[in-house]
């Protein structure tokens, strides 16, 4: 069976990404960002997101686990500031209903929903800047990185929570990591 951890970075719905996991009968663990990424054995990381950037506790260190990882919201920007991209300041701001444009067709993440979907997202903080070796999949009118993945590497990232019912087809981006993870 696929074991995928939720990485805790204090995030007000990273219990329902662990539930979205366990719902597609994948081990899931939930795990508090401080644990090492040593101390885990899993087929794959989704590192939640949160409020801030300075409770990520040892979420960096996961981008070295040699697992596929998926950063969500706050998880999609420490990955994207840890490997050399730019976060900073939405023009939006807080939660908000938004179609997303998916870019990418083969992507193996996001490609599945291509042309568009709706989502819940929050602008407070985005990714303006991509670190090398990503590609952006994903935009919308008020956020110009919605979703970014360096397939060479298994890294990717949703702006938006896939997690929630406002977000319509976020089962899908479970699902899609999920078989990421069992390639792998």
């Amino acid at each position: 069976m696929t074991k995928i951890v939720v990485v805790d970075n204090h995030g007000q719905f990273t219990h329902l990404e662990h539930r979205a996991l366990r719902d597609l009968g994948v081990e899931a663990e939930l795990i508090d960002n401080d644990t090492p990424p040593e101390d885990i054995d899993a087929d794959g990381v989704v590192l939640s997101g949160g409020p801030d950037m300075d409770r990520i506790g040892q979420s960096p260190a996961y981008l070295e686990a040699d697992v596929p990882v998926l950063g969500i919201c706050l998880g999609m920007q420490l990955i994207a500031e840890e490997l050399g991209g730019r976060v900073d300041s939405g023009d939006y701001g807080g939660y908000a209903d938004v179609t997303v444009e998916l870019t990418d067709e083969d992507d193996p993440l996001t490609g599945s929903l291509h042309p568009e979907t709706r989502v819940w997202a929050s602008h407070a903080d985005e990714v303006v800047e991509l670190p090398d070796g990503f590609e952006r999949t994903a935009t919308s009118d008020v956020c110009g990185i919605e979703a970014m993945s360096d397939t060479d590497r298994d890294l990717y990232g949703v702006q938006w929570h896939p997690e929630v019912a406002h977000t319509e087809e976020g089962d899908v981006i479970f699902e899609n990591f999920r078989d990421i993870c069992e390639a792998n």
